[in-house]
């Protein structure tokens, strides 16, 4: 098996904490994913607390469940006084070869330009970590994701799937490697 990224290492930026998500997490997490406004262009509906608590419990293994893919999840809280504001994760193959990120900011919270910060430092972690190829899929309707990939590093290309463009994150430089 490919050397893979360390799981459960806490992330930090200037305004949050990304914290490795738990089971436990889905108590607080169940309003922050409540709003259906949420759902409007990703599609799906508000989980209930028991859906979420099944969810987290599969994601917090850290595995898929055929062992292919390597799952970092982390909840996104405010560094001033814990609230938890969302999810960055990253799915991984073929150890550190490539990544796929997601986010997700609660209504509330949104426009602050937390997803920003906690998706660049994903971002960052990541290419740290030795991870080169890094992938996001968004829906082309959705603006404020396109301008956290953007912002992130990451560019658009012509791929879709599942209606979601495929953006990516260029290959590091020579200064970088």
């Amino acid at each position: 098996m490919a050397e893979e990224l360390p799981a459960g290492e806490p992330l930090s930026t200037a305004r949050l904490r990304l914290d490795p998500l738990a089971e436990a997490d889905a108590d607080v997490m169940v309003g922050v994913l409540a709003d259906p406004a949420l759902y409007t262009v990703i599609g799906g509906d508000p989980p209930a607390l028991e859906q979420l608590r099944v969810r987290y419990a599969a994601m917090a293994v850290g595995r898929s469940p055929d062992g292919g893919e390597q799952w970092l999840n982390w909840i996104v809280r405010l560094r001033a006084g814990g609230t938890a504001v969302g999810t960055v994760q990253a799915t991984l193959w073929g150890g550190r070869a490539r990544a796929e990120l997601a986010w997700v900011i609660g209504t509330p919270w949104q426009g602050r330009g937390y997803a920003t910060e906690s998706a660049a430092a994903l971002v960052a972690w990541l290419r740290a970590g030795g991870v080169r190829l890094v992938t996001a899929h968004v829906h082309p309707d959705h603006a404020a994701s396109r301008a956290v990939a953007s912002r992130a590093g990451l560019v658009p290309t012509d791929d879709y799937h599942d209606g979601e463009q495929r953006w990516v994150l260029p290959p590091p430089g020579p200064e970088e490697r």
